[in-house]
């Protein structure tokens, strides 16, 4: 609407989901008894469960899509928190745009996917995503940040859970709020893995302090990244994937078994598996490839997998907060991932 003000727009805000208000257990129980949909979530949510009641597992989380910015980042700092999970596996705008941008005292606020004028937006500096608005100058501000923390650190090449044990860091001093997944991992020793890193707030960050240091700066290092999580896999042997969306998270974490065996290691399938997505497994992508499918390759095995065809702010709030208040978590002992990585850092220095 011509005339309107960035105030207009930026008012109303995005809340975040609490797993532990609502108990969901009777809910997926029942649905468990219907057909389709349905019966594949209750099925998915009785597995993650299972992951956590096994003694020998490692839960590896996976996220992709615009997850936090939709009112899930409470749900996976539950799960950080309650050692729910041992790892995860993300895209960088999740962990970034949308986790550290709040923990930084910014929001995201309601939006429209209809009827609005994204030519206006632009020129108020509001960027949309689908029906969630964001203020762009406070993103700039989240850039920036990443770049005050390249530039503190010794130039040389890092992983980007390294560096995101500093975005813990930077957090545990000058951030506005404890419900932060990078500082709930940071707290909890849970190490966060972003192989696409720079495809974020971080890149721009990172890339003015290459700029600004020619020849004496920082790098991120993706095959790093790629040994410490099939070290980690080495290290733990039975794990199960909680994976929310697919793309580069999915594969990277599904291929570390094939990794390990080419390292001359013995490291076992994934045990058990869940996949939400919304991705047509017909178009042969990635994103939707089958858990079925990953068995093929060696990376999944097929007797606890389960596939979840729904959208995430719908699928996953019934099968975390299913596995929450079974409570089967509370019987789990920390794997302290980010301290084992650390020393085997250390080692190869």
């Amino acid at each position: 609407m011509p005339g309107m003000k960035k105030s207009d727009y930026l008012k109303d805000t995005v809340k975040h989901i609490e797993i532990a208000k609502h108990n969901v257990v009777p809910l997926v129980d029942a649905m468990g008894d219907m057909a389709f949909s349905a019966r594949d979530l209750a099925r998915a949510a009785k597995i993650y469960d299972a992951m956590l009641q096994d003694r020998n597992c490692s839960v590896i989380l996976t996220l992709s899509g615009s997850l936090f910015s939709a009112g899930l980042k409470k749900v996976v700092t539950d799960l950080v928190r309650s050692n729910m999970v041992d790892a995860i596996v993300s895209t960088g705008a999740i962990i970034v745009d949308q986790d550290f941008f709040e923990a930084l005292g910014f929001k995201h606020y309601k939006g429209s996917a209809h009827g609005v004028d994204d030519n206006e937006l632009r020129q108020l500096h509001i960027d949309r995503i689908y029906d969630t608005f964001i203020d762009e100058d406070e993103l700039r501000v989240c850039d920036d940040a990443t770049r005050r923390i390249a530039d503190s650190l010794e130039p040389r090449p890092y992983s980007s859970r390294e560096f995101i044990e500093e975005m813990g860091k930077y957090l545990s001093k000058r951030g506005k709020t404890k419900d932060s997944v990078v500082l709930a991992a940071w707290e909890k020793r849970v190490p966060i893995f972003v192989p696409a890193f720079s495809d974020c707030s971080a890149g721009f960050g990172m890339i003015e302090h290459q700029w600004k240091n020619p020849g004496k700066h920082m790098t991120l290092d993706s095959a790093k990244d790629f040994l410490e999580l099939t070290k980690l896999k080495i290290e733990a042997r039975d794990t199960g994937l909680l994976m929310i969306g697919g793309g580069v998270p999915k594969n990277f974490t599904q291929d570390t078994v094939v990794a390990a065996d080419i390292l001359g290691e013995e490291a076992p399938m994934h045990k058990y598996a869940v996949q939400v997505t919304v991705a047509d497994v017909r178009d042969g992508a990635l994103s939707s490839s089958t858990l079925k499918e990953a068995c093929s390759w060696g990376k999944v095995e097929t007797a606890q997998e389960q596939m979840v065809f729904a959208e995430a702010t719908l699928a996953m709030p019934l099968i975390a907060g299913y596995a929450w208040h079974k409570k089967s978590w509370k019987k789990r002992k920390p794997r302290n991932y980010s301290d084992f990585l650390n020393k085997e850092a250390a080692k190869a220095a």
